[in-house]
């Protein structure tokens, strides 16, 4: 990544630690957050690679996740559809990423997806982020599992996890780290 050399020691550990969770073949499993079980879903991704990395109380969820980052008071919301805005200037590697209604849910507020941001790739410029998913894409070909992906503001989907009305509504620092 472009920004690895720049960034604080603790955020190009946990970007190590999650690239290495990638190289374990771990498909997309729901309700999973241990690797040990063979595949993990987005939010347990997140858990397990913030656990691992020391940080206490670290909630489970994706709905979870968000309200502790936005309750962090570092939460910053994204209302355009591109990602090349004024609203994404200062996102960083090793920031949370977090969609809404990628499937269906009565949550309020939906959200339903989240992801490590991983920063601009040295060979392309293109934006990736790391976590598990179900059928998002990276150069173009859909991935299913632990992996890299393209950083989109929705997901390049289709079949019967396709949900047109996701959308990315943000990102911030992880608590703590």
């Amino acid at each position: 990544m472009q920004e690895f050399s720049h960034q604080p020691e603790k955020i190009r550990a946990l970007i190590e630690s999650s690239l290495d969770l990638t190289r374990q073949n771990l498909t997309y499993t729901f309700s999973s957050a241990d690797p040990a079980n063979g595949g993990m879903d987005c939010s347990g991704f997140v858990y397990y690679l913030l656990t691992q990395a020391g940080l206490k109380d670290v909630p489970r969820d994706s709905a979870e996740q968000y309200e502790w980052v936005w309750k962090s008071g570092s939460f910053r919301a994204v209302n355009s559809r591109g990602l090349d805005g004024f609203e994404t200037a200062v996102l960083e590697p090793g920031d949370l990423l977090f969609w809404t209604n990628t499937y269906g849910t009565d949550r309020d507020p939906p959200v339903t997806h989240t992801m490590l941001y991983l920063g601009r790739e040295k060979s392309t410029g293109d934006r990736v982020m790391v976590g598990s998913s179900d059928g998002r894409s990276y150069h173009g070909l859909q991935r299913w599992g632990v992996s890299v992906f393209d950083f989109k503001a929705q997901p390049a989907r289709t079949g019967a996890s396709a949900n047109p009305g996701a959308r990315f509504i943000g990102y911030g620092p992880v608590p703590g780290l």
